[in-house]
């Protein structure tokens, strides 16, 4: 029988670096600079709407990759060196996140906006791109799956994941027509992936009441 516990250092460790991850980003909202006396402090707050927009797109999407991440490892229950490879290079771009945010905060009202919009959709790619290396890993022919996983949850995820990196490139094309619209099509994706979990529970459930 497999150790339920053999991934459990793997999942702490990775539960703490999404932990900073997230915790980093409310660093890039910045108070508004002294005002002179006939400025307003509620339009400056409100005209820095798209910095809000960046955090609480980052936000989203690591914290629901998170979920995702904390769901991959129901169905992972044992561990290799090569897991743990490229579990860390997952690790290493979510804790990354932050920069390319604070980034787009700073350039969002600048001439380089479509830059820094395109580099924010890159990052989330090849986050995207390692979200997959590290599952078809591990579920390549049950590698290091259960032995009594649910083969149509396995399939979901799969299917699911294959579209991810796809779906970030277009984001990196809008991102040089607008930053604006490239930051709401990256955060309409953090609520895409959220779906699937919950589809695939009311699945787990209509299942169990089946049986």
């Amino acid at each position: 029988m497999d150790d339920p516990k053999e991934t459990g250092r793997i999942e702490a460790f990775s539960d703490g670096v999404f932990a900073v991850a997230i915790t980093l980003l409310v660093l890039n909202i910045q108070v508004p600079s002294p005002l002179p006396p006939d400025n307003n402090l509620i339009r400056s707050l409100f005209r820095q709407w798209p910095v809000y927009l960046a955090f609480l797109t980052s936000f989203a999407t690591i914290g629901i990759m998170w979920i995702n991440h904390h769901r991959l490892y129901t169905h992972i229950k044992r561990s290799d060196n090569t897991l743990m490879v490229l579990n860390l290079l997952l690790l290493l771009i979510i804790i990354f996140i932050p920069f390319p945010t604070a980034l787009l905060a700073q350039y969002i009202f600048d001439p380089n906006e479509h830059q820094a919009a395109a580099f924010y959709s890159g990052v989330f790619c090849v986050m995207a791109i390692c979200f997959n290396l590290l599952w078809r890993y591990a579920s390549h022919e049950n590698r290091l799956l259960a032995r009594d996983a649910d083969q149509h949850a396995v399939k979901a995820i799969t299917n699911q994941y294959m579209f991810g990196p796809l779906l970030y490139l277009v984001t990196f094309g809008v991102a040089w027509i607008s930053g604006p619209a490239c930051i709401a099509l990256n955060l309409l994706l953090a609520v895409f992936f959220a779906l699937p979990g919950k589809q695939l529970a009311k699945q787990g459930e209509g299942e169990n009441e089946a049986a």
